[in-house]
C-alpha cells in the first residue's frame, strides 16, 4: 500500500498562484507515475498532468498548459503542481495519484490505484 499526502491547497485571489505537494512518506517514486487530478462536486474527477518520474516526461490537460507546472524532487522525494494565473474555475478538489511506472501517463482515474485525501484550492474573485 502507498499513501500518498498532499499539502499547498488554500485560498488565493484570482490571477495568484498556488504550488501543490505531494509527498509518499517511507516510499520512493521513481518507479512510479504520478498524477493530478481534480474533482468539482457532481462531476467527474479530470486529469489536470502527470509525470513520469523515470525520464520526467509530463503530460498536461489543455485546462493546465501554459499555467500549470509539474515537477519531481528527487531530493525532496515529492511531486509538485506549481499553479499561475489561478482563475474562479479551478476551484475544486485536487488529488494526487499514483501507479508503478506504465508506459504512458494515464489520464484516466482508472490508470492509477494509489490516492491522496485531495486538498482544497478555493480561488476567488
Amino acid at each position: 500500500q502507498v499513501q500518498l499526502v498532499e499539502s499547498g491547497g488554500g485560498l488565493v485571489q484570482a490571477g495568484g498562484s498556488l504550488r501543490l505537494s505531494c509527498a509518499a512518506p517511507g516510499r520512493t517514486f521513481s518507479v512510479y507515475t504520478v498524477g493530478w487530478f481534480r474533482q468539482a462536486p457532481g462531476k467527474e474527477r479530470e486529469f489536470v498532468a502527470g509525470v513520469r518520474w523515470s525520464g520526467g516526461s509530463t503530460y498536461y490537460a489543455d485546462s493546465a498548459k501554459c499555467r500549470f507546472t509539474i515537477a519531481r524532487d528527487n531530493v525532496k522525494n515529492t511531486v509538485t503542481l506549481q499553479m499561475n494565473s489561478l482563475m474562479v474555475e479551478d476551484t475544486t478538489v485536487y488529488y494526487c495519484a499514483a501507479e508503478l511506472t506504465t508506459s504512458r501517463i494515464g489520464m484516466s482515474p482508472l490508470d492509477y490505484t494509489y490516492w491522496g485525501q485531495g486538498t482544497q484550492v478555493t480561488v476567488s474573485t
